[in-house]
């Protein structure tokens, strides 16, 4: 079975946020009939609906970090994954901020939260957790979040990888060697690099380190979008001749054999999910 990878939102940063420009709603992960939701942002619940997916059948939440277009609906999610706080089931994963709380950020989960599923746990760059069977390593980052985490995700068709928000620095891109897809969030176009973020320049220089099979543009910024994330994942695509693309609100990726890019159905009725009946 295809490891597939369910874009519920492909916008990041404040202003994309806060305008909904695109959904920051992350990503579910569909690998061996388990369901991982990574950073459930904000739109994460809109999507879920518009695509018709029961959030009781998430099995774990991942967080990467403390800034709200990551986890603004987490806690939601983990009330579905919890039918609703009834049933304790599924597992939470954060970074330190985001399940603890370090200075000034976070917790992002309440206390009540935190106990709706069968664990809850922080992670650090260099760990290593088997996630509903699968082996994830965490990577580190430079981020305003200090315990940001990247991560790898260790599948039967090769390495996929979410570097999760960084500035580029060779030694955090040389962390994700060997991935075979690599979703890399680009926040801003050429000639516009930012503090603490990636700009296509970046994707570029990741993409030399890497060489990966097929990166994936996510995380755009106001700013890029308006340019065109397409032309500029096109740029480092001739630059690189690495396949490059920017992803789209609810593409879907299929890792098997081959990569299948395709659209998850779109449903704009008042669908109510079966768990809830």
């Amino acid at each position: 079975m295809a490891f597939r990878i369910t874009f519920l939102g492909t916008g990041g940063g404040r202003h994309t946020s806060m305008f909904q420009v695109r959904s920051t709603g992350g990503m579910l992960i569909e690998h061996d009939g388990r369901f991982l939701h990574v950073d459930p942002g904000p739109g994460a619940l809109t999507q879920m609906h518009r695509i018709h997916y029961d959030p009781a059948r998430t099995d774990s939440v991942l967080i990467s970090h403390c800034h709200p277009d990551h986890y603004s609906d987490a806690e939601s999610v983990i009330e579905g994954m919890t039918h609703g706080g009834w049933k304790r089931r599924g597992h939470v994963y954060g970074s330190t901020t985001a399940v603890e709380g370090s200075g000034k950020l976070g917790p992002c989960l309440s206390a009540y939260h935190r106990e709706l599923p069968l664990s809850c746990e922080s992670v650090r760059p260099g760990d290593i957790r088997v996630i509903d069977g699968m082996k994830t390593e965490f990577f580190r980052s430079i981020h305003s979040d200090p315990t940001n985490v990247g991560m790898t995700f260790h599948t039967e068709f090769g390495k996929v990888s979410y570097v999760s928000d960084t500035e580029f620095r060779e030694e955090i891109a040389e962390q994700y060697v060997g991935s075979r897809v690599l979703m890399l969030p680009v926040t801003t176009p050429r000639g516009n690099r930012i503090h603490f973020h990636t700009c296509t320049e970046d994707a570029a220089f990741f993409e030399d380190i890497i060489k990966p099979e097929l990166t994936v543009f996510i995380h755009l910024g106001v700013v890029i979008i308006k340019k065109g994330a397409d032309s500029e994942a096109m740029w480092v695509q001739e630059k690189t001749g690495c396949r490059t693309i920017a992803a789209r609100d609810r593409m879907i990726l299929d890792v098997g054999e081959e990569l299948g890019i395709s659209d998850a159905p779109c449903f704009d009725d008042e669908w109510i999910p079966p768990s809830s009946v």
